[in-house]
């Protein structure tokens, strides 16, 4: 093993060599050599004593990294986990969506069915009441319009009328199971845009509901339009 430096030694050795020096300028020396050893006792001990602090702090540092890389590595499990079960989920909610599609396409093909099934059915039902007014309700066609350029109402906006035409009368219908006030100011507008479409104003507009809102009933006879109704709301 190699020899072990002693300041404490070197001390010792330095005020044996201060006691025998013959000169001034030796002793000077000496006395030197003594200060830098003191200094040197004194700076290397403080220095030790800050790295050990030091390395102290960076064990504490280095647990408290170790605690944390642990804990990274559960949360980054958890979120792997999570990725998997989002994934499941969003798979899911596209084979949802596609389903959701699929049933408002064939409900609103169903609705569509009925909604023209329970227009044929309240014109039969109403058939006399039609008929006094010279209107055969297995006559009634649909006449259908396309607003490319919004013209008439909105762009590309498909523009529906019953229509009975008879001696060069037209009668536009409008069928509801119950009317509103909203219902009868639409149909008369739409009475309008239909003078706008084919030029031929017409001759009566006839709003045949099996219920109809008193204010919306008012409000048609204002307008001029006739009501066949089963029976008036309050």
């Amino acid at each position: 093993m190699g020899a072990t430096f002693d300041l404490e030694e070197l001390e010792r050795v330095i005020e044996r060599a201060i006691r025998k020096a013959r000169s001034e300028e030796l002793k000077i020396i000496a006395e030197a050599v003594k200060t830098l050893a003191d200094y040197m006792k004194t700076g290397f001990k403080e220095t030790i004593e800050r790295i050990e602090a030091i390395e102290k702090r960076i064990e504490t540092i280095e647990e408290r990294i170790e605690t944390i890389e642990k804990r990274m590595e559960i949360i980054e499990k958890r979120l792997e986990e999570h990725a998997i079960i989002l994934q499941e989920h969003a798979k899911r909610l596209e084979e949802l969506t596609r389903t959701v599609s699929r049933l408002e396409v064939a409900l609103g093909s169903i609705g569509r069915r009925w909604g023209r099934d329970l227009e044929k059915m309240v014109l039969e039902v109403y058939r006399h009441a039609l008929e006094e007014r010279g209107v055969l309700p297995e006559k009634v066609e649909r006449f259908i319009h396309i607003d490319r350029d919004g013209k008439y109402y909105v762009k590309d906006s498909k523009i529906e009328f019953d229509v009975y035409i008879h001696d060069d009368k037209v009668y536009l219908i409008e069928v509801k199971s119950h009317a509103e006030l909203e219902h009868v100011e639409w149909f008369y507008k739409r009475g309008e845009i239909y003078e706008k479409i084919t030029g031929r104003k017409p001759s009566k507009l006839i709003l045949v509901a099996v219920h109809i809102d008193e204010d919306a009933y008012a409000r048609a006879k204002e307008l001029g339009i006739d009501v066949i109704y089963g029976a008036i709301i309050p």
